[in-house]
């Protein structure tokens, strides 16, 4: 099985765990982040333990190199990939609407919605040969509901990734192609823990890297375009 992960950089964060998750149950993976020397150092820890692990270096909202990246890959592995995990992204607080700043706005899009749409048209083609899976990474912040006062730049970004999910399950529909997207609260990850403290209710990076591998596994084949929350 051959997966690439997005986002896979700082030691602590979910990527982590998830590409963790699936080399121990055989997967070879492909490790994206931008900056080279964090994700190198992800995938030498998984090859020091005997996986098969690769990084890459790649500006994911820049469409030339994620194009790019994907023509490497094609080269270094072959036309097909079995699983595209959508792990790039992040949080900032927007405030209050009124003094918001567009830029804060247009990076929580562009780190969060364009990283994922660039990433999908660039390497849809090569799941849709192996019948793959696509995971999406959403937010509890982007359902029905959620409270979203001073966070509203984050939480149309991941709105806007739902919406990205199931169009692409329902265009692949008929290809064999699934994809599912994870809406969780909050993740423990080091960045955090360092910025909430350890009394905060997260979901623990194991459960979400346990639900990433079952979704991307034959016994999820019949699930596709739906919205996990976790909690």
């Amino acid at each position: 099985m051959l997966v690439l992960l997005t986002g896979v950089g700082r030691p602590g964060q979910v990527g982590e765990a998830v590409a963790r998750a699936f080399a121990v149950n055989g997967a070879s993976v492909l490790l994206v982040d931008r900056t080279y020397d964090n994700v190198r150092a992800r995938a030498d820890e998984l090859a020091r333990d005997g996986h098969l692990a690769t990084a890459y270096a790649c500006d994911l909202a820049d469409a030339h190199a994620v194009e790019e990246l994907a023509n490497r890959v094609r080269v270094d592995h072959g036309p097909t990939l079995d699983a595209l995990v959508l792990l790039a992204g992040g949080f900032a607080v927007s405030g209050p609407i009124e003094a918001s700043s567009v830029e804060d706005w247009e990076r929580q899009f562009t780190i969060n919605l364009r990283t994922a749409y660039l990433a999908v048209r660039s390497f849809l083609p090569m799941v849709r040969l192996a019948k793959g899976t696509v995971i999406f990474f959403a937010s509890a912040a982007a359902l029905p509901g959620a409270k979203v006062a001073g966070t509203a730049a984050y939480a149309a970004a991941k709105v806007g990734v739902i919406t990205l999910m199931q169009s692409v399950a329902q265009q692949e529909g008929g290809t064999g192609v699934r994809a599912n997207a994870l809406a969780p609260v909050t993740i423990r990850t080091a960045t955090n823990v360092e910025a909430m403290g350890d009394q905060v209710k997260y979901v623990e990076r194991e459960d979400v890297a346990g639900i990433v591998t079952f979704l991307c596994s034959d016994a999820a084949r019949s699930i596709s375009g739906q919205i996990i929350r976790l909690e």
